[in-house]
């Protein structure tokens, strides 16, 4: 019994393994090719459309000033930029200083979002801003977001240039990589799902997940779709399969950057990550059911895909995981000695030359240090994965039993420190 869970949990493992690989090499010819097309973009000479950029804020304070200022010094014509921030009844200094920024500047303007249609998450504050905006394109930031100057305009170009793409979807960045071993963690992290996930599944399927920020969407998209449902807890991922369905792809454009803070301790990660993994599992428990009704077959590539993530995948880890540490007291009679011992060896290596392929994209990235925080991630960050997706599939399974309301967890933000510097 114990040889076959490990051969299925070894297989399972390199499947995973082998479509990262693939995915990288995606990835790494799209980083070559992406911005190619916007030299013949701008010679066409487009007039830009009316942009309305909504920013959901729940007791920002501590960040939503340096969220404005980057807002300010957007390269986008100001009469045709309309900056719609959703104070969701926030508790702190938030209200006051959109007030402030919105006598200074006539774009800018503040929503103050009150009970008893407040408090309805990321999802509720979206919709809400919905309902003010102007723009003929509706564009997305989280409130900790500093996006570099021309991200929006290269958003609006794509989308301008691209009439099958519904969304065009940007890059972000980590601002605080250099705060500790965590966010150094998470900023490796994000590097790959931005060139792995996003870049290397739109390079050979043309497919990509809306992220939570940086994107653009057609407002007459987002209208028909009703907005954003407020019951996902990854809403991002949940109008991903939406979109798709009307028949639109989502493209992803790296040349549209964001920088974006990351939580500095593990207790604020964990809660994040925890909502995140709840959301996705949301996600396909609600529309792998209805897969026979779904007018984009292709979007069931994107649901197995997180259907093998969150479940295969992590099935297979625990089970390799359980079997090698009780191996170590107990005689299972595994077959596979010396031959496990060497695959187990090949995938750690593969998984660190994966890593640092796709490190080697960004600048500055491919360094001794990375290096050295890539070979001890594997038996760090990547278990804590597990434990964490173990959690949500749990309290998942709670909500559904007990039919307990969905609550909305809003990451906790971290003051500046001189490490945060987003190249600008």
């Amino acid at each position: 019994m114990a040889n076959q869970l490990f051969i299925y949990s070894l297989s399972i493992i390199w499947v995973m393994l082998l479509y990262h690989m693939f995915l990288m090499q995606g990835g790494y010819q799209y980083s070559l090719t992406h911005f190619k097309p916007i030299e013949e973009w701008k010679r066409k000479n487009i007039t830009l459309p009316k942009v309305s950029i909504l920013i959901p804020a729940y007791n920002e304070e501590i960040v939503i000033d340096k969220t404005i200022r980057a807002m300010t010094r957007l390269n986008y014509p100001k009469e045709k930029l309309e900056v719609i921030i959703v104070n969701d009844n926030s508790q702190d200094q938030t209200g006051a200083i959109l007030d402030q920024y919105a006598e200074l500047y006539p774009y800018i303007v503040p929503v103050h979002n009150k009970p008893p249609f407040s408090g309805k998450g990321k999802s509720g504050a979206l919709n809400a801003g919905l309902n003010h905006a102007s723009g003929e394109i509706i564009i997305v930031y989280d409130a900790d977001n500093v996006p570099e100057k021309d991200a929006v305009y290269n958003l609006v170009l794509a989308l301008l240039n691209d009439p099958k793409a519904g969304v065009v979807v940007g890059k972000f960045r980590v601002n605080n990589a250099k705060k500790n071993l965590l966010t150094s963690f998470i900023n490796i992290e994000t590097i790959c799902f931005q060139w792995m996930a996003q870049a290397g599944r739109w390079n050979w399927f043309k497919m990509t997940t809306i992220p939570g920020t940086n994107f653009a969407i057609r407002r007459e998209i987002i209208q028909q779709l009703n907005g954003w449902d407020e019951k996902a807890l990854a809403e991002d991922t949940e109008l991903t399969i939406r979109v798709y369905n009307l028949g639109y792809y989502i493209r992803f454009f790296p040349a549209a950057i964001t920088w974006e803070q990351e939580p500095e301790s593990l207790k604020v990660w964990w809660k994040q990550r925890t909502r995140w993994a709840r959301g996705n599992q949301y996600v396909i428990l609600k529309f792998i059911w209805r897969w026979l009704t779904l007018k984009k077959k292709s979007i069931l590539f994107d649901l197995f895909y997180f259907f093998f993530t969150y479940f295969l995948f992590f099935s297979g880890v625990i089970i390799s995981n359980v079997i090698l540490i009780a191996n170590l007291f107990f005689d299972l009679r595994l077959e596979f000695g010396v031959v496990a011992i060497v695959l187990w060896v090949l995938a750690y290596l593969l998984f660190i030359t994966e890593i640092m392929i796709t490190l080697s994209i960004e600048k500055t990235e491919l360094t001794i240090k990375n290096l050295a925080i890539v070979s001890i991630m594997y038996f760090t960050y990547s278990q804590l994965w597990i434990l964490l997706v173990i959690n949500a599939i749990f309290l998942e399974i709670k909500r559904v039993l007990l039919r307990q309301e969905v609550k909305w967890y809003k990451t906790e933000r971290f003051g500046d420190s001189p490490k945060n510097h987003p190249p600008m």
